[in-house]
């Protein structure tokens, strides 16, 4: 093999890569939030979750890609281990999808899809049509490096080397062994199958000495998603567990069958002139039985994978770049996983909050500190929530779409408001302090005052809780009215201080810290209406 065909063969092996790589990056453009959003509404059952693996993989080439999304879901506790059976399934027909594409001769017109492709992005100013272009653009350069691939093989046709190390791989475990490592190695079973192709285009390569090759393919492909859940938590192990579980089966349940059945005759005589088309329709019916042969059992494939991968005891919660650790390096999925994981952190942050100034206005109210320890610790873990996620939201706003930029960016601002609520609790439980250090307390009315405004702090802070992105719309309108009778109620009670103060029944000292008070009650009125607004610009109503 010369220098010539090995730079051949390692260039179109690169265009080929390249792009799917864009191709999923198109695709996590166009839908970055929604994919989350996608996934829940549509794996709900095994056959539902088959045709959406199946979809999204067709679209993106990589079943390795999916899986590892899948690993990222569950990782950060965003998708149910159950839900990604049927997902996987799907995952491993949908990739299948290159070569079927190739076998019908596709590669013919790859130069026409690209500059198609390239099109819309160049002349486009619409990001949609930018990202679809992206995907188109992928789409053409992937079937240029396969045809380039196959160029490069040609001149192997009468390597008498090359033949018999064909022909020896016509041994099932030698040829599972060779086929496993070499995807292995490159990560992509489409990207194998597209060699496989080649090689049988430029005639070097039959059904019959690539038959165990290509079933090894199914079970190499498992290693990226294996390498993306180290260090990752129990049930995304468990996905690769399942991953892995279902194409070693399927692999020797099809090296078994091939012993006793004429499966490559059967596809040689269906296509008797296409040795791609042989290639790819016995890689997709391999695929296709296999799922139907283990959709029955889903149940107790995720059994396994409980038994091989044990449940951890976590003793401290995970930081979000933690639960984030599996989609490093990884692009499809990414935002989605990003996006939620900064939404459930926020929603913990806020309930902390919440709960901090509940604390402080009963420590007003009984005049106590007895709930300076847990305010304490709870301030202090808003303050390493608010470090954690602003660097985390940092870390990636350069690596997602402007769209889902934006969503990010408006997270960022309400960290730092629901930070600032955290402080003016904090504000409250000092004011305990100073009336207990110089024996003071409020009066009766102003303490029936701190009543009323407690509840109506806190039931302003429930309109803000909970998954509200549907109608974030309606619950601006409510924080807006709940913000305007937190402003007319501060009004009030300083109007009623004065008039306490001018009658002598509170005293200074009480009514300079009472007026802090106000304020402090005042300014988390503010910030939930900042959060309310940052949240309807984020998720605007459709229309």
């Amino acid at each position: 093999m010369n220098m010539e065909s090995i730079l051949g063969l390692c260039g179109g092996l690169a265009l080929f890569l390249y792009g799917m790589h864009m191709m999923s990056d198109g695709l996590e453009a166009v839908a970055g939030e929604r994919m989350k959003q996608i996934l829940e509404k549509l794996t709900s059952s095994t056959f539902k979750g088959v045709l959406v693996g199946t979809l999204i993989t067709a679209i993106i080439q990589s079943s390795s890609a999916t899986t590892v999304m899948l690993v990222g879901f569950v990782n950060s506790g965003l998708m149910a281990l159950e839900n990604t059976v049927g997902v996987i399934m799907g995952a491993n027909i949908g990739t299948t999808m290159t070569g079927i594409l190739m076998s019908i001769g596709i590669s013919d017109v790859a130069p026409l899809i690209a500059i198609a492709g390239v099109c819309l992005i160049m002349f486009s100013k619409d990001e949609k049509k930018n990202n679809l272009g992206i995907v188109i653009a992928g789409l053409g350069i992937l079937f240029l490096g396969m045809n380039m691939m196959s160029d490069a093989m040609r001149g192997m046709r009468d390597n008498q080397m090359f033949i018999n190390l064909m022909t020896s791989l016509r041994n099932p475990i030698l040829g599972v062994l060779v086929g496993t490592v070499f995807t292995a190695l490159i990560q992509s079973s489409s990207a194998s199958i597209g060699i496989l192709q080649a090689l049988a285009m430029a005639g070097l390569v039959t059904l019959d000495n690539g038959i165990y090759v290509m079933f090894g393919f199914a079970i190499g492909t498992c290693v990226t998603a294996v390498l993306a859940a180290i260090g990752a938590n129990a049930n995304a192990k468990r996905v690769t567990i399942i991953h892995l579980a279902f194409n070693v089966i399927g692999t020797v349940v099809f090296v078994i069958l091939c012993q006793f059945i004429p499966y490559v005759q059967f596809f040689q005589n269906m296509f008797p002139t296409s040795p791609e088309a042989q290639i790819a329709n016995a890689f997709l019916v391999f695929k296709v039985v296999t799922t139907i042969m283990l959709v029955p059992f889903t149940k107790q494939l995720v059994a396994f994978s409980k038994k091989v991968i044990k449940e951890e005891v976590v003793e401290v919660r995970p930081s979000i770049s933690a639960r984030a650790v599996s989609i490093q390096g990884y692009h499809f999925g990414a935002a989605a996983i990003a996006i939620s994981l900064i939404r459930e952190e926020v929603n913990y942050m806020y309930d902390i909050a919440k709960r901090n100034v509940a604390l402080a206005f009963d420590a007003v109210l009984e005049n106590t500190d007895k709930y300076d320890a847990e305010i304490e610790k709870n301030e202090d873990e808003l303050d390493k929530l608010n470090s954690e996620v602003s660097q985390y939201i940092s870390s990636i706003l350069g690596q997602i779409s402007t769209v889902d930029a934006d969503v990010v960016s408006g997270y960022f601002r309400i960290v730092g408001n629901i930070e600032r609520i955290g402080d003016h609790a904090t504000n409250f439980a000092d004011y305990t302090k100073f009336f207990l250090s110089k024996n003071e307390r409020l009066s009766d009315r102003a303490q029936g005052e701190v009543v009323v405004m407690k509840q109506t702090t806190l039931d302003a802070m429930s309109l803000l809780e909970g998954d509200r992105r549907e109608d974030a719309a309606s619950m601006l309108a409510s924080v807006s009215r709940a913000e305007q009778e937190i402003d007319d109620m501060t009004d009030n009670y300083r109007n009623a201080q004065m008039d306490r103060m001018k009658t002598t029944t509170c005293s200074p000292e009480a009514s300079v810290v009472y007026a802090e008070m106000l304020t402090d009650f005042e300014r988390i009125g503010d910030h939930l209406l900042n959060i309310s607004e940052e949240f309807a610009r984020m998720y605007p109503a459709k229309a």
